[in-house]
């Protein structure tokens, strides 16, 4: 089934991105447990948009109660600027000794690729999953931002290669933290896509060498369908 653009009339009235990437991620996962993973391990969706930390009362109260930037009070301790970045992503899970997160499927929003500051809190989060040994996958199918994440997430690791052509907006990302000897690496699948044509399969890395492959395009497909996109 040809992708088509979530961000932009008319697509974007009859199935709005965020009601797309809710659902989406909720079929992933259901495919990921019911096609693609052993009993050994779950995937479960995660989703929410902006941040996801409780507000401090004392913001709300008044002006006499505001805090100023930078000074939290004469202990010594301070307040920045934070970004906390959009989730829309599966997180898969190993249920041998405990549970113990092993890969990730991001699904980038506009708010990952607006400013500096959100790309670059994207890029952390999944470095921060890199360099736990977590498996990234990553897909952008976001048409009203040119930024990429993949190529900036590449810069950040200081990567000689993997890199996508600046005009390749859209792409689908894997990423697979590996021990080789005593070198540690990261494997990299890379691989552009366009509106109007189908989604690629991904390969996700669980445990050594096991993998799952991440059906973008039928997963898509059963969004589209159940949301009443298509017929």
């Amino acid at each position: 089934m040809p992708l088509f653009d979530h961000f932009h009339p008319p697509v974007g009235y009859d199935l709005p991105w965020e009601s797309l990437y809710s659902g989406w991620a909720t079929h992933l996962a259901t495919l990921l447990n019911e096609c693609g993973l052993t009993r050994d391990y779950v995937a479960l969706e995660h989703t929410h948009v902006a941040p996801y930390v409780e507000i401090d009362v004392c913001t709300i109260e008044g002006p006499k109660s505001k805090i100023e930037v930078g000074m939290l009070d004469g202990s010594g301790a301070f307040t920045i600027p934070a970004v906390f970045p959009d989730r829309f992503e599966v997180r898969v899970f190993t249920t041998r000794d405990g549970r113990r997160l092993v890969g990730a499927i991001e699904l980038i929003s506009p708010g990952n690729k607006d400013r500096p500051e959100e790309r670059r809190a994207f890029i952390a989060k999944c470095a921060n999953y890199l360099f736990q040994g977590v498996s990234v996958v990553v897909l952008d199918i976001v048409t009203t931002r040119q930024a990429n994440l993949h190529n900036e997430l590449l810069g950040w690791l200081n990567a000689p290669a993997g890199q996508l052509p600046d005009e390749a907006s859209l792409y689908a990302a894997a990423y697979r933290p590996v021990l080789r000897g005593a070198t540690p690496q990261i494997d990299i699948w890379a691989q552009p896509c366009a509106l109007g044509a189908e989604l690629p399969t991904m390969p996700l890395r669980l445990t050594g060498d096991s993998f799952v492959s991440v059906e973008f395009e039928a997963s898509y497909l059963e969004t589209c369908r159940q949301r009443r996109l298509i017929g």
